[in-house]
């Protein structure tokens, strides 16, 4: 049986062992037990620590062919590809023919038998895939610390190299690849099947000046964020592709392969592309075919859905009747009187809207109803101070407490200028990111208080109207030029504004603060300093128990709540509608699931009832303030 070393540090070795004994048995399912072999040994106790992540590991020091993890989204899905599952090589010197297994790997060894029989082509699917968009940094810190993977610098590669940021590992790695790309290996037919055809790979890029080699400068990696920094992949996938779709958050784990042969048959392709396949554009070999130095290939073995990117939750936590649930849910309510009592400070002392910043943080899509998403609540939080650095320093605070975010200035600029909604490139056969393609959960922080006067253009209405969609439909309509595809999503999105928004929401709180710090800025600093990371952690923590919670009404509840609903309406049929009860419902179960309980109850239907009076309250006095606001 191998030893950890080897079927971390050599997994191939484990596949071609298991390859080589299947040779007696053609029935024996060999590639199953490939996967499930890897599944065990990564079921072990902290097993999966032990295996280093291309999130966390510059490139230069991870061993080729060697397994790595990649928590990553699928931003794109190129069409299946074939290549040689196993060929026969023969021996140059003895002229002895010996059968290799071609599977989790990007090129052939040499000496491929062209004319003999036993050549299997085989299938697999490729994914492009990028980090989660926007995961903060106290996410990333965490899940590095937690490694146990022992990694040294290639040997590949200059051995005097220190740690750098993966901007500047994508520069060297192109420099050190350069010398390598004149080569010519022989990697056999199966290795063409790197065309990518049909590709959709979202790297927007610029002209490359001519007679020069792609660099990072004429390769961007076409993030959906801007600021986004890490490597992306093209993944392989073997087994059960379809039972993937589009923006699926996953942990990964495969065979990495960054072969310089890559680079060169990139190179061959594109001197040679009106022989291969006159059909495919300049463009779109550029795109589907990037260096390995920048892009590697993934061959995955094993990939779990992560419902949640918070590394402070075991995977297993949450399972009925563990011991991490058991305690976490009877310390909910005692966290939550904490952070609830942390957010009125954050609001300036209103103590009502940090209970709805605190519901919001929570909440999440559990289900669709035809078109109708249930358990979205986005919140308008009007009243803001106008002074920007308020609604930068409660985004900074949010964003140490949720995995994922994004704060987007609303300024009139960014709505006519942005690309928020991913569109299709048919130029270069790939889909172009835009800032609205993110993983579920996601808390998307528009600003309003920065738009100013002035005239929307048509890509700025098309924008206002894509998170006006995301906002009531929890959708994005993808732009595929001569149609729309509708892409579902769960993202959190909170509106922080003057007046009320011009955007759509769930629900609107007017900002009342009793206080009025002399220096804000000061203020909202000290707040955000004096908070130690052991109470953040519990903060942390709880946000994401009480949004993965279960959740169900009894009849007995239910039965009372719509008697209630009735005798609210009798006395004044006006005075509450079906959307606010709907609204009211919403707000019930986020409180029950901010204590820690699964099921609504009696008391839980009273407090939502009661705040909701008190906000309408609010939006009633604010609405005479403001005589000329709906």
């Amino acid at each position: 049986m191998p030893s950890t070393q080897d079927w971390i540090n050599n997994p191939l070795g484990v596949v071609e062992g298991m390859f080589a004994a299947s040779q007696s048995d053609p029935n024996s399912g060999w590639e199953a037990k490939v996967v499930e072999y890897f599944k065990d040994r990564l079921k072990e106790k902290e097993a999966h620590t032990w295996v280093p992540s291309l999130n966390d590991v510059p490139l230069h020091y991870l061993k080729p062919n060697s397994l790595v993890k990649f928590r990553c989204l699928i931003q794109d899905m190129f069409d299946p590809e074939f290549y040689m599952g196993a060929y026969a090589t023969t021996h140059p010197s003895s002229n002895a023919k010996v059968l290799r297994c071609g599977k989790y790997k990007d090129v052939t060894e040499s000496g491929v038998d062209y004319n003999t029989t036993n050549t299997v082509t085989a299938e697999r699917q490729t994914f492009y895939c990028v980090p989660v968009p926007g995961e903060n940094p106290w996410v990333k810190e965490s899940y590095a610390s937690c490694s146990q993977a022992r990694v040294v610098p290639s040997t590949s590669y200059v051995p005097s190299r220190q740690k750098r940021s993966y901007e500047e590992d994508e520069d060297m790695d192109d420099m050190d690849t350069q010398p390598q790309r004149q080569k010519d290996p022989h990697t056999g037919p199966h290795s063409s099947a790197e065309k990518h055809s049909n590709g959709d790979c979202k790297r927007q890029e610029t002209e490359a000046p001519s007679g020069q080699t792609t660099s990072t400068s004429h390769l961007d990696l076409n993030f959906p964020l801007p600021e986004e920094k890490g490597p992306s992949c093209l993944v392989k996938v073997y087994e059960q592709w379809d039972s993937f779709k589009l923006n699926d958050t996953l942990e990964i784990f495969g065979i990495l392969s960054v072969s310089p042969a890559l680079s060169a048959l990139a190179d061959e392709k594109d001197a040679t592309s009106s022989l291969l396949d006159p059909t495919e554009t300049a463009e779109e070999l550029r795109v589907h075919s990037p260096p390995a130095s920048l892009v590697p290939r993934l061959h995955m073995l094993h990939a779990r859905r992560l419902p949640h990117n918070n590394p402070l939750l075991p995977p297993a936590a949450l399972e009925d009747g563990s011991a991490f649930l058991s305690s976490t849910l009877s310390e909910m309510a005692s966290v939550r009187t904490e952070l609830l009592t942390y957010f009125t400070h954050v609001l300036l002392g209103d103590e009502l809207a940090a209970e709805y910043l605190l519901l919001h943080l929570i909440s999440s899509v559990y289900a669709r109803r035809d078109v109708l998403p249930l358990g979205k609540f986005t919140l308008n939080l009007s009243g803001c101070p106008t002074d920007a650095s308020y609604t930068e320093r409660l985004y900074q605070i949010i964003q140490q407490l949720v995995p994922s975010s994004h704060y987007l200035i609303m300024s009139l600029q960014n709505m006519n200028r942005m690309r928020l909604v991913p569109k299709k490139d048919y130029v270069a056969n790939r889909l172009v990111s835009g800032v609205l393609q993110l993983a579920r959960n996601t808390s998307l922080f528009l600003d309003e208080t920065q738009l100013e006067q002035g005239q929307l253009d048509t890509t700025g209405v098309h924008n206002v109207t894509a998170l006006g969609n995301l906002i009531s439909w929890q959708k994005v309509d993808y732009d595929f030029n001569y149609h729309q595809m509708e892409f579902p999503c769960n993202i959190n999105v909170l509106v922080a504004s003057e007046g009320r928004s011009l955007l759509p929401s769930d629900c609107r709180i007017h900002l009342q603060p009793p206080l009025t710090p002399p220096v804000l800025e000061e203020y909202l600093h000290g707040i955000h300093v004096h908070q130690q990371s052991s109470q953040l952690n519990k903060f942390r923590l709880y946000l994401t128990v009480a949004r993965t919670l279960d959740y169900s009404i009894s009849d007995e509840v239910t039965k009372a709540v719509e008697e209630d609903f009735v005798d609210m309406r009798k006395d004044d049929p006006q005075s509450i509608t079906a959307e606010d009860f709907h609204r009211m419902l919403v707000v019930g179960r986020l409180l029950s699931l901010s204590l820690g309980q699964t099921s609504l109850s009696r008391d839980s239907w009273q407090r939502a009832k009661h705040i909701d009076m008190l906000r309408r309250s609010r939006m009633e006095q604010q609405k005479c303030v403001n005589g000329n606001e709906p």
